[in-house]
């Protein structure tokens, strides 16, 4: 990066990939067994020379060789020149399905261990590593003789966490001769069984691993064009550094993956996408979040995916543009490292009824696993969000037939994930942000469980559900799972929004309603399990030790205040 423009760049994805590949020939016609990419400091540029690999060996059609991938860390922060974590550089070179993936270079061998020990427990693979003869002197020199040198690198035998072992920077024959002797003595490490059902792995500066108990995933939905008209106005004018700060605002309301959108008519969407990641990737409070590429142009996502070094997420591809298309981005996806958002359209069009919801995303799952081998825990359908409460019949059903499609789905493809565009929900509705919100809140509630698990969303902006108006909370659900007693649900939810649009003029209050307490104290006239809760969920502390005793003094047991309802509050809050 330049200091004046932290956006520029000297070199691009495509001159490197190019410079690659010509080296790659030159090694491969020198009569190299492997090839190693190794003392990576950038991984944006070992994700360069893995695509490189691809590309050669593709283009040539001669037998792949095993590639070694090595990367070297430059403090006791354990990150890369870069900024990332061990953990998040494995996530992000994963794809390469490498020989071995190891560490080598950076410190000794007793400062490196701690890091290593990390990759070795993320990687299903074998694992290397060969450290330098200890830290350079004053002088630039390594001071660590053989004996020392292999007394601190047998520890890792010791332990079983070597595969491949060696010597870097200040190491000679006599340093290997004396590390060979002391590690025969040690079984190599056994590989680790392989998950059942693997979760999906993305990263920025640090890894992200979607376990299904870490919860739904905010996508903070700012940095789209057509999710944030404040942002939309900053990149139509070219105003990057403005616009970044929307972004950071993101972050801050702890969004976990942020979404990039730059399909606009007045700006070149490639090149706009291209200078805003870059400008990401510099930016550490953005750049340790996982990226969403949100484009409908190809040409758009691949600009962004070469300029990250983390594991993103494209959003999207689908069969609408034919099998032979829809395989061939999703190999490129594959060769990118990223995972994949596929929506529910095939080549008839899009799918809006349960069973067309199924049927599209079941097809998609089997072409690309079959096909392609594709990771299923790099899968995410969306299986489409639409309008409700239109006014007319045949939309009424397709919130909850979305919620019945994620849970055929995912009971009939293992391992993949679930998102949601929330908006298009509550399309209807627009200029009511409260109705609209609540909306997003319940439905959220109801899908969540079975089996969404994102969406872009503004992160920070939904109410709870606990905390939505009973009367609100009934007249969402009913239009939502399209039901009720009567069947006039929609009837009833659109006299709701036009009487929130244009509500009745203001009426005096009760007497004494100048001696309530403020409305943000409102919640203090609740019994003790009711303020407990609100305490949890809010963060107030304020009133925590006088409502738990009173709380122990009507349960008589201090046992039954924890298991009751303080943990009923972090039941809401999980």
């Amino acid at each position: 990066p330049s200091v004046e423009d932290a956006s520029y760049r000297n070199v691009t994805w495509d001159e490197l990939v190019e410079a690659y590949v010509g080296q790659i020939g030159g090694l491969v016609d020198g009569g190299v067994d492997m090839l190693m990419i190794e003392t990576i400091f950038d991984t944006q540029n070992a994700k360069a020379a893995i695509f490189a690999v691809d590309e050669y060996f593709e283009k040539t059609k001669k037998e792949r060789l095993p590639v070694m991938i090595s990367a070297t860390i430059v403090d006791n922060s354990g990150r890369t020149l870069s900024g990332q974590t061990i953990e998040a550089f494995f996530v992000s070179i994963k794809h390469a399905k490498a020989f071995t993936v190891g560490i080598n270079c950076a410190l000794g061998a007793a400062q490196m261990k701690r890091f290593y020990k990390m990759l070795v427990d993320m990687n299903p693979g074998w694992c290397h590593v060969y450290p330098n003869a200890g830290l350079p002197n004053a002088m630039g020199g390594y001071d660590e003789n053989p004996e020392m040198f292999s007394t601190s690198v047998v520890d890792y035998a010791k332990d079983g966490m070597l595969n491949f072992v060696g010597g870097c920077c200040g190491t000679f024959p006599s340093h290997i001769a004396a590390l060979a002797k002391k590690c025969s003595a040690y079984k190599p490490r056994p590989l680790p069984e392989l998950e059942k059902y693997p979760c999906m792995q993305l990263s920025g500066l640090e890894p992200a691993i979607i376990k299904p108990e870490i919860g739904f995933q905010w996508v903070g939905e700012r940095c789209n064009l057509m999710g944030s008209p404040k942002f939309k106005k900053l990149v139509d004018a070219y105003k990057f550094d403005e616009a970044m700060e929307v972004c950071q605002q993101q972050c801050e309301k702890s969004a976990d993956i942020l979404d990039f959108n730059f399909d606009s008519d007045l700006i070149d969407g490639q090149s706009a996408m291209g200078k805003f990641m870059r400008l990401c990737v510099t930016e550490p409070n953005v750049a340790r979040l996982p990226f969403m590429i949100d484009s409908s142009k190809w040409n758009v996502i691949e600009e962004g995916l070469k300029c990250v070094q983390g594991k993103c997420i494209v959003n999207s591809i689908s069969l609408k543009v034919g099998e032979e298309e829809f395989l061939r981005q999703a190999k490129l996806c594959m060769r990118y490292g990223a995972a994949v958002v596929i929506m529910a359209f095939d080549e008839q069009g899009q799918a809006a009824t349960f069973e067309d919801k199924v049927r599209i995303c079941q097809r998609s799952y089997r072409t690309l696993r079959e096909q392609l081998d594709f990771p299923p825990e790099d899968i995410i359908f969306d299986a489409n969000v639409l309008t409700i409460a239109t006014g007319m019949p045949e939309h009424n059903g397709y919130a909850v037939d979305f919620i019945n499609a994620v849970a055929e789905i995912k009971r009939t493809c293992p391992c993949v994930s679930f998102s949601g565009g929330l908006s298009n929900l509550s399309f209807s509705f627009r200029g009511l942000n409260s109705v609209r919100d609540a909306m997003h809140s319940v439905f959220l509630y109801h899908a969540v469980p079975k089996g969404l698990n994102m969406s872009i969303v503004n992160p920070g902006g939904l109410p709870r559900y606990e905390d939505i108006d009973a009367n609100t909370r009934r007249l969402c659900e009913e239009v939502i799972l399209n039901n009720s007693a009567d069947g006039k649900h929609v009837e009833r939810f659109l006299e709701f929004a036009e009487a929130v649009k244009n509500p009745p003029k203001n009426v005096p209050g009760p007497a004494g309603a100048a001696d309530a307490p403020a409305a943000k104290d409102a919640w203090r006239l609740g019994n003790y399990t009711e303020r407990l809760h609100h305490g949890l969920i809010n963060g107030i502390d304020k009133f925590i030790e006088g409502d738990v005793e009173e709380a122990r003094q009507d349960l008589k047991v201090p046992l039954h205040v924890i298991e009751g309802p303080l943990m009923q509050g972090m039941g809401i809050i999980g």
